[in-house]
């Protein structure tokens, strides 16, 4: 078996990379779509890092780590979106194997790093809300570059984890993945090995990372809620809520789509497609406008830098 496996493995060559099953008239709409919601991520992504790069007044861990959201909102969209236009123009769809190893070892990269960079940011809120005269002492720049290193090393072992299971697996029969992209549960489906044992490492490998992400982010949240409820002003209470509010968004979405994505049953391939959009392409989109509009300093920044390049003749 392992000698058959192995044969199986090195024909490989190339994958098909399926898409959105539609009539060939929506691709050209789909395209359209596409193309308007990447260049929204790239002026937004790009737009939010330089604004938090030139304003001093940013120069704080909160925007230390919302510039790291960005860049890695930034370039996990670019793993997936540019080949995915691609292929709405392509009548072969074709990726390489090599190809495929790489868009889902950066995509399973980017995406652990994120969800450790959504952790250490409700860290930080639970930090200046919880214990504002500390905050400075406590989130200091060592402690913030460790925090940001930390969680591109995760999603790098989680990456290098993941994509060695994956693709040493014998890929049979089909070349074809049902997807716009490379990714774990559709690979699988090529597999023409027992996947049990496969399965179960990789649900536990996903448990790992997972769950000691959504619990900094549960208990950070249930101090903040502690500690504004006991705010007497609704002012204050105002004030302390909003600046959490954005972050909670941006979890919600993000885990929820994961968690359907990953933790349900492997029954409706198409929706999963659609479920998938909301952490490869919305909600990249979404962070910058979510932060920058609900946020008085990046838009007073945002302000400033376009009055300076307006004033230059």
């Amino acid at each position: 078996m392992g000698d058959r496996g192995t044969d199986n493995h090195s024909e490989v060559t190339d994958f098909i990379l399926v898409g959105f099953r539609v009539r060939s008239e929506l691709h050209i709409l789909l395209f359209l779509i596409f193309l308007l919601v990447y260049a929204m991520i790239l002026l937004g992504n790009v737009g939010m890092m330089t604004i938090i790069m030139t304003d001093p007044r940013l120069n704080t861990p909160m925007y230390f780590f919302l510039g790291n959201l960005s860049f890695i909102d930034l370039f996990y969209s670019s793993v997936i979106a540019p080949k995915a236009m691609i292929n709405f123009w392509s009548e072969s769809k074709s990726i390489s194997f090599a190809g495929c190893v790489t868009q889902f070892c950066l995509f399973a990269l980017f995406m652990v790093a994120e969800g450790f960079l959504l952790a250490a940011m409700a860290y930080d809120r639970f930090i200046a809300i919880c214990n504002p005269l500390l905050y400075s002492v406590q989130m200091s720049a060592r402690l913030c570059t460790q925090l940001v290193a930390g969680s591109y090393l995760c999603g790098c072992i989680s990456s290098v984890l993941q994509t060695s299971t994956t693709f040493t697996l014998p890929f049979c029969g089909s070349r074809a993945i049902d997807h716009f992209f490379c990714d774990i549960r559709p690979l699988q489906r090529l597999s023409c090995s027992d996947l049990f044992i496969y399965r179960l490492i990789s649900f536990s490998l996903s448990s790992i990372i997972t769950l000691p992400t959504i619990i900094v982010i549960i208990v950070s949240y249930m101090y903040i809620v502690s500690t504004v409820l006991k705010i007497r002003s609704s002012e204050g209470r105002k004030k302390a809520f909003s600046t959490c509010s954005s972050h909670l968004g941006v979890v919600s979405v993000l885990y929820g789509a994961v968690f359907f994505t990953y933790l349900t049953p492997d029954r409706f391939p198409e929706l999963s497609k659609v479920t998938s959009l909301c952490y490869t392409l919305v909600t990249p989109m979404l962070n910058p406008l979510i932060y920058s509009l609900r946020n008085k300093d990046v838009k007073e920044a945002l302000k400033k830098l376009l009055e300076m390049k307006n004033a230059i003749p």
